[in-house]
């Protein structure tokens, strides 16, 4: 008789019970029906986050940085950005109705944290994880059943997933890339050269300078600028891109064009409300073997630090390259 598997056996009976539930399976499919990527659900908790730092007006870049009020109101927020984006009815009992199924959202900044409510038994929950210093996030969906709680032992009696019982998630997006925080990510030395400024122009120069070949989105510009105005401090006419076009600097933004320009240099592509920096040289000998772009009737290249500043070329505007 063959040895029984015993981990096996029980993985069967969870795809079995899975399967089984027809309404977790459904909820899912329309889930990834909605957003096969998983690109929206990471830009809401992207977007949730810097909502929550408000780098406009406190310059804050961290999650540490919030104050325990802010990091309590995280969920609430999600949950509310969660359901403005994808249009979610409202619950009767629950916070949505997806798919005509009553689903309960909960959030948490520590992967495995949820505080699920008593009413929430039975019930279907979506449970978020997103954590900004690694830049990771994940969302699945959990049949909430006693048996698979701790024991709440706070006032509200919320319950909490137990480690042995995170396998039946149905995972819709598990460990997945969180647009990254690039103030939080840079060199010290570098961020720390950044915000040394007093004028925001000054420091939003610095900070296309320093962090080059990099996403940098519309709320890093906010939170470096600090100035109602800051998208117009980006651009040519006295923006950063006029500042360091001298030093060789291209500030692509996410014109078609631009982004154009950026593949062919082989950068990160900007997406929308982005930008990308880049110092450029034209092309010699010894850039062969680089991948280059013509602007301006002449070849470009990616600059190595051995090649001297020259002005850069004009950038395409809204056109796209051949």
């Amino acid at each position: 008789m063959l040895p029984i598997d015993i981990h096996a056996a029980q993985n069967i009976r969870l795809a079995d019970e899975l399967r089984l539930d027809a309404e977790l399976q459904t909820v899912h499919a329309e889930l990834t029906r909605m957003d096969p990527s998983g690109e929206q659900f990471a830009a809401v908790l992207r977007n949730t986050i810097d909502q929550l730092l408000n780098g406009e007006v406190t310059g804050r870049f961290s999650w540490e940085s919030l104050y325990k009020t802010e990091r309590t109101h995280a969920g609430t927020l999600v949950e509310i950005n969660l359901q403005r984006e994808f249009k979610f009815a409202d619950g009767k009992t629950m916070d949505y109705q997806i798919a005509d199924i009553e689903v309960d959202c909960k959030y948490s900044q520590s992967f495995g944290g949820w505080m699920i409510p008593p009413e929430a038994r039975g019930h279907l929950c979506l449970l978020v994880w997103a954590n900004d210093n690694d830049s990771r996030w994940s969302a699945g969906l959990f049949r909430v059943r006693e048996e698979w709680l701790n024991r709440g032992s706070n006032r509200d009696a919320k319950l909490t997933v137990k480690a042995i019982h995170r396998d039946k998630i149905l995972w819709l997006w598990r460990d997945a890339e969180l647009p990254e925080n690039v103030l939080l990510h840079m060199n010290p030395s570098d961020r720390a050269a950044v915000f040394a400024p007093q004028s925001g122009q000054q420091r939003l120069n610095e900070l296309f300078r320093r962090a080059q070949k990099r996403r940098i989105s519309r709320n890093v510009v906010r939170t470096v600028a600090q100035q109602k105005d800051y998208m117009k401090r980006v651009r040519g006419n006295g923006g950063s891109r006029s500042a360091l076009k001298p030093e060789g600097i291209l500030i692509m933004g996410d014109y078609d064009s631009h982004r154009a320009v950026a593949k062919r240099l082989g950068l990160p592509e900007p997406g929308e409300g982005e930008f990308v920096s880049v110092r450029v040289t034209r092309a010699g000998a010894l850039h062969a073997a680089s991948p280059q772009i013509e602007l301006g009737g002449e070849n470009w290249v990616v600059a190595n630090e051995s090649d001297p500043p020259e002005m850069a070329p004009q950038l395409p505007s809204h056109t796209s390259l051949p």
